[in-house]
């Protein structure tokens, strides 16, 4: 299981941690943020297939940011997938 931190941009939450393991999602943390929102997409997205989640969330806002937690997430993990790839 490989380990990653993302440090947000544009959102509530100021870093997210996961870990990736045979491409999907484990250890989603999200460190601020709305804590209902934020654990709750936690608690979905355990042991989800890390490319459908970023098909899902990317390009979801929050208000007039232009970009939001599940947004952030969405890029953390795609970079994260092209790391790995």
């Amino acid at each position: 299981m490989k380990n990653y931190s993302y440090t947000t941009q544009g959102t509530c939450a100021r870093q997210i941690t996961f870990s990736l393991e045979d491409g999907k999602l484990h250890n989603v943390h999200f460190a601020g943020g709305c804590p209902g929102n934020t654990l709750a997409l936690s608690k979905l997205l355990e042991d989800t297939d890390a490319a459908r989640a970023v098909k899902l969330l990317k390009g979801n806002p929050c208000g007039d940011r232009g970009t939001s937690c599940a947004d952030q997430l969405a890029i953390a993990v795609e970079q994260a997938l092209k790391q790995g790839a």
